[in-house]
């Protein structure tokens, strides 16, 4: 096991490459479970998509039975209900190869996650017992009630009640429920109501109980394979036993249920983006436009090499993460925490990186859809081509498990938050930062080692993060929750930062596994993720400090922000050139 670096303890401490976990290192079962995966999207999903889209009846659960037998959907669940047992980077491995099947994955995801997790982490045993091995073996589908006409992201403004019956027996639930994933077929819903329209709590529903209905489903602009409706309650009795969690608690079985999701659903939107990127690779060798194939056009090299590059180091930092929540869970197993304190504590001391993931997968996957119509060009708009529908599906993931601008305000608030209860000392790194900023720089002799000046850009970019951040909290103070824009520019700043250390990390390690010639390419992607890096970092630091600093404390400030975004030229055009020739000799991602 490695030396585990706690939540958003990456921006003050320096990690090692020996310490991370890069996907080159996947053991033999590990392998199987992500080829069983590619296999089950190839034969079982990918020939029926078109069927799926127009949501056949009973195909979409039919594959959810399928995938339970080949022990897909239980890959975490503990043997005792029907499980694998399995560690989370093999989840991890799931989600993302499992994410290249549009409406499926979601299906599928939603099933696994929030369908099945909130009754494995916070149910009773007799409920456990009751419902885990069904939802496990796909004999039934979960479900996932929270969000509501008019609460979308602040969920704890639901207006569905729940009201004790005279005789104790059952809760009395009215109200409605919109936007629910496999709402059409789940058999099982875990449905968040007010007790007296007061305590927010969690309830285990079944289809068919009494004043319990569902709408039509939704057309929907993408996943038009998944299903999605509204629930209804009128007067619906869910036995006083079917009460999920504490009463009033239903908040900490939403948000902790949540952070994993988030990690899963960055690994989901990587696993499309992998296909789409094979796919459009194999359109430009044999789309031939003034006697050559449009692969030979730089204009295109560059598109296909931005995405290998964004899927590169995205698949880097999901499973960097992954590996952080699988040793924090033994950790906390070791300690005497029983399953759900383990894995909800392991994902909650990582909902920062969660959240981070969400955020660059959704985005890296709609920027490799988009580029890959834009290759396909007037071919990409018809339906006969599948990137258009990956182009279509893509869109929702930017918005559910919370929208993007929410994950973008949680990430540094969390940080804050954590900074104050004196878990992550900030303040004494982003002093010293500032005393830096005072002194004279030091140009004297270049680090030496492997990495050594890509270690100092890394090292630079924390210290952005930390001078505008720590200036923001002493200018703002308690006003810092209302400038949305500020919160966002940190954001973006570290979701770079993070992502371009992972990348550098996994470089470290894999060039001492495997020596440098045979990871050139790898070092271009790199190498090329830095250098735009500093750009962004520098833009984001830039607008957050001219919208609260002045005079010359933003002088001094932009000087210093200059000074750490500055790296050396690098000809971006060439290795981007270089990246491409490999997609194009590989057929499609191979990296």
């Amino acid at each position: 096991m490695g030396t585990t670096i706690h939540g958003g303890e990456w921006i003050i401490k320096e990690v090692k490459a020996a310490d991370v976990f890069i996907p080159e290192e996947f053991n033999e079962e590990q392998i199987m479970v992500r080829d069983m995966c590619n296999q089950f999207v190839d034969t079982e999903v990918l020939p029926v998509a078109d069927r799926i889209d127009k949501l056949e009846a009973g195909l979409m659960p039919s594959l959810l039975e399928k995938a339970g037998e080949q022990g897909l959907l239980g890959i975490t669940v503990p043997e005792q209900y029907g499980g694998l047992g399995k560690d989370f980077i093999t989840a991890t491995i799931v989600a993302e190869y499992l994410g290249g099947g549009y409406s499926f994955s979601v299906a599928n995801a939603a099933h696994t996650g929030i369908g099945t997790l909130p009754i494995l982490y916070f149910g009773t045993e007799a409920q456990r017992n009751k419902y885990v091995p069904k939802l496990a073996s796909g004999e039934w589908k979960g479900s996932y009630g929270l969000t509501e006409p008019n609460s979308g992201s602040d969920a704890l403004s639901a207006k569905t009640t729940a009201k004790l019956s005279d005789d104790g027996k059952h809760y009395i639930l009215n109200g409605q429920k919109c936007w629910i994933t496999n709402g059409g077929f789940a058999d099982v819903y875990t449905v968040f109501a007010k007790i007296d329209g007061e305590q927010f709590t969690a309830f285990i529903l079944e289809r068919g109980m009494e004043g319990f209905t569902q709408g039509p489903e939704e057309h929907k602009m993408g996943i038009k394979g998944s299903s999605t409706v509204q629930l209804y309650f009128q007067d619906c009795k869910v036995p006083v036993e079917n009460l999920l969690g504490e009463i009033g608690k239903g908040h900490i079985i939403a948000f902790n249920i949540l952070n994993i999701g988030r990690l899963k659903l960055g690994a989901a939107t990587l696993g499309g983006a992998r296909r789409a990127i094979s796919t459009t690779v194999q359109y430009a060798k044999t789309r031939e436009q003034f006697k050559l194939p449009i692969v030979k056009f730089g204009a295109i090299r560059h598109k296909l090499a931005e995405m290998a590059i964004q899927m590169w180091v995205g698949e880097t930092a999901l499973y960097r993460v992954s590996r952080n929540i699988d040793e924090m869970e033994i950790e906390l197993a070791a300690a005497g925490k029983n399953l759900s304190e383990s894995l909800l504590g392991a994902a909650e001391e990582y909902a920062i990186e969660c959240a981070i993931l969400k955020v660059f997968g959704s985005e890296a996957l709609d920027f490799v859809v988009d580029e890959g119509v834009q290759v396909h060009g007037g071919n990409g708009y018809s339906d006969e081509y599948s990137i258009s529908k990956a182009y279509r599906d893509s869109r929702i993931n930017r918005i559910y498990e919370g929208t993007n601008e929410i994950n973008r305000l949680l990430t540094v608030d969390m940080v804050l938050k954590r900074a104050m209860k004196g878990k992550l000392d900030l303040m004494g790194p982003a002093m010293s930062v500032q005393q830096e900023l005072m002194s004279i720089p030091d140009f004297g002799a270049d680090e030496e080692g492997a990495f050594a000046k890509e270690k100092k850009y890394i090292a630079n970019f924390k210290k952005c993060i930390l001078m505008v951040a720590g200036a923001a909290v002493q200018k703002l103070m308690m006003t810092l929750n209302k400038e949305q824009e500020i919160l966002m520019n940190i954001a973006d700043m570290s979701i770079v930062a993070f992502h371009a250390e992972s990348a550098l990390l996994r470089l470290e390690k894999l060039t001492t596994l495997k020596g440098e010639a045979a990871t050139s390419i790898q070092a271009d992607i790199v190498r090329t993720y830095i250098y735009d890096a500093a750009d962004a970092i520098n833009k984001a630091g830039k607008d957050a400090l001219n919208s609260f600093a002045e005079g010359d404390e933003l002088t001094m400030m932009l000087i210093g922000l200059k000074r750490f975004t500055k790296v050396a030229p690098f000809n971006s055009k060439d290795a981007r050139r270089r990246i491409c020739a490999q997609l194009v000799a590989d057929d499609g991602y191979k990296i």
